[in-house]
């Protein structure tokens, strides 16, 4: 399946799509367990980042330097420029800024290595980027929304999210470390969760699309007008994240991580805030669904193109 999983989630997001057409009524029903599977994907994207390899991480300074400036600098400055070009829906508006302003952390590793890049300074990088976005995500709101936004988004929900989504699976995942690192046995349970990796992402990316995809019927009109702007940010955002690299003096496979990083969105950890807005915005989480959609696609052209766009001793991708 590892060698194989691009193809694996192309399948899955078929699948899925199709489940959500012809039976909406189970589609909707998975959305219960979305929860449950993203906390089992992030716990196991947790488990391959060991504990120690986070400490040794922080002194990587030109790589975090480089991830937290295309993420958090260049980033938003990239959907500034976009945003006054967006539909005028301001939950449209949300969605887009939900699922843009926040990296992601699971299944960019996954195409990162593909491409040749580090994965493993991504890996050792992804809690700092969590916690990042989750304490700056407020303040880009606000500043891209205004204060009327407090009236919108409670902020129990986000709270929640945070804790089940990344404080647990991270909190159990360092607990197996520590377990595995005295026991034979905690060693055989931590090697045997690691192999689930690529089902639980085709999971994931299954259930997300068949739980959101009976809402698009009536906000196709809003969905199919955001298509271009998420085509557009993987675009610019190959070009900028190149450029953040060579501003860091970065190697090649490092070069190639932090291009990844810029390109790709939390839209999995970010749609459960998504669905917890009131109703009446409800479709900016269909908003967000659309946006793992077109990333999906998107990174098999990455794959591609990313080695080409920073070459380096003439490894390409498996």
């Amino acid at each position: 399946m590892e060698e194989r999983q691009v193809g694996v989630y192309l399948a899955a997001l078929a699948v899925g799509a199709l489940l959500g057409r012809v039976a909406p009524g189970v589609g909707s029903g998975l959305e219960h367990v979305l929860d449950p599977v993203l906390g089992a994907l992030l716990f196991v994207t947790f488990l391959q980042v060991p504990a120690a390899d986070l400490v040794r991480s922080l002194r990587d300074g030109r790589f975090l330097g480089a991830a937290l400036t295309v993420n958090f600098v260049v980033v938003p400055l990239v959907v500034a420029a976009m945003f006054a070009f967006l539909p005028a829906d301001q939950a449209v508006r949300l969605g887009v800024l939900l699922v843009l302003l926040c990296p992601c952390v699971d299944y960019v590793i996954v195409f990162s290595g593909l491409a040749g890049g580090s994965g493993r300074r991504l890996l050792a990088a992804t809690p700092l980027l969590l916690v990042a976005q989750m304490l700056l995500l407020p303040g880009f709101l606000y500043v891209f929304l205004g204060a009327g936004l407090a009236e919108v988004v409670e902020p129990d929900p986000f709270l929640e999210a945070f804790l089940v989504l990344v404080v647990v699976p991270l909190g159990l995942a360092w607990t197996l470390q520590a377990w595995a690192a005295r026991r034979p046995a905690g060693a055989r349970v931590a090697a045997a969760a690691t192999t689930t990796m690529v089902p639980l992402m085709a999971a994931t990316l299954l259930t997300v699309v068949a739980s959101q995809i009976p809402g698009v019927g009536d906000s196709l009109g809003d969905v199919a007008a955001v298509i271009p702007f998420y085509v557009l940010f993987l675009v610019v955002m190959a070009f900028a994240g190149r450029a953040v690299a060579r501003l860091f003096r970065l190697g090649t496979g490092a070069a190639r991580a932090v291009v990844f990083t810029g390109a790709t969105r939390n839209s999995l950890v970010v749609l459960p805030l998504a669905l917890a807005l009131p109703g009446s915005f409800a479709v900016a989480s269909v908003v967000v669904v659309t946006q793992t959609l077109v990333e999906v696609l998107g990174m098999v052209a990455y794959v591609r193109l990313v080695p080409r766009l920073v070459p380096g001793d003439g490894a390409g991708p498996r």
